[in-house]
């Protein structure tokens, strides 16, 4: 059986004027789909453009051009209150800082039921109450914790009351924009296996941005690399992880540390260094297997050598 496309993103362009001349290309003419169900890992370092990616896909910026359909309707065709809101109950985001995206003055109750409320989700105030307990546990939190504020939890605390706020409004997309980078090395796992574990129980799609190339590689089915407003690279976790070619994917792998001491005496950092410009037209190219890499046509047979060696080695 053929895999449902739930989001697809064709020629994905988001410029920013700043001043009189100056134009930032924060997205520059990116593509890609995501099935449903899976889990797609957006990887690069700050200022790439991952996050604004995120944000244009939950309309929170107009694109500059591009379109970016959604279980199969163009979401810039979304006119109206009702048509809007039930747009946005499909797809939810969860904030990279988890205190600063949650109200300091509501008890977390409130916070939580914020989209019950406004999509008018509960018939009554218990059922509402229930509604509110049964996701505080779901993200594994007791419900006495609903009448306390944000700033009586912890950071991983903090990220599970935003996915609980998110989960409110039983959405079939979210956007998790860098969750784990604000919380501690130990509290980061959780917070990826609870959203494993949503996912499989809710039937969940995630676009999953990071910086981390090794956690995006733990939870993602397929990953995306960013750099300078392109994607460079996508492929598999497995092939990325494994056997990524492209020279900017190379440096971002050699920058993970692994728990071998005489590994780590001798590992080298490779460091990205982009080519000069020239007149070849670049795009994302299948070199084999859905295994995409930003290249010129006469680029692509080079990149398959180099990839047969690796795989050879």
């Amino acid at each position: 059986m053929e895999k449902k496309k739930l989001l697809e993103v064709s020629h994905l362009k988001q410029y920013f004027n700043v001043g009189r001349a100056d134009e930032v290309r924060a997205v520059d003419d990116i593509s890609f789909y995501i099935y449903e169900g899976e889990t797609f890992g957006l990887v690069g370092e700050s200022g790439c453009g991952k996050s604004t990616t995120g944000r244009s896909v939950i309309r929170l910026y107009d694109p500059t051009s591009g379109d970016i359909k959604f279980d199969g309707i163009d979401i810039s065709s979304i006119k109206g209150r009702e048509k809007l809101s039930a747009f946005r109950r499909e797809m939810q985001m969860i904030y990279q800082d988890p205190y600063a995206s949650l109200n300091p003055r509501m008890k977390v109750k409130d916070i939580i039921a914020e989209g019950i409320d406004v999509n008018k989700l509960a018939t009554s105030a218990e059922d509402r109450e229930k509604q509110v307990n049964d996701l505080l546990k779901t993200v594994g939190l007791d419900p006495s914790h609903g009448t306390r504020y944000p700033h009586e939890f912890s950071g991983g605390q903090r990220q599970r009351i935003g996915i609980a706020r998110a989960l409110a409004v039983r959405p079939k997309f979210i956007i998790c924009d860098e969750p784990i980078s604000a919380l501690d090395v130990s509290i980061q796992a959780q917070v990826v296996n609870l959203l494993q574990e949503l996912q499989e129980k809710e039937k969940l799609t995630y676009l999953f941005i990071a910086h981390d190339l090794s956690m995006v590689k733990y939870i993602s089915d397929r990953i995306g690399v960013m750099y300078f407003g392109k994607l460079v690279e996508v492929g598999t976790s497995e092939e990325i992880y494994n056997y990524g070619i492209h020279p900017y994917t190379e440096s971002l792998l050699s920058a993970i540390p692994l728990p071998d001491p005489d590994y780590e005496r001798t590992r080298q950092r490779i460091s990205y260094k982009p080519a000069l410009p020239d007149d070849k037209e670049r795009q994302l190219r299948d070199i084999g297997n859905q295994h995409y890499v930003y290249c010129s046509e006469d680029e692509v047979l080079d990149y398959q050598e180099k990839l047969a060696k690796k795989k050879n080695s």
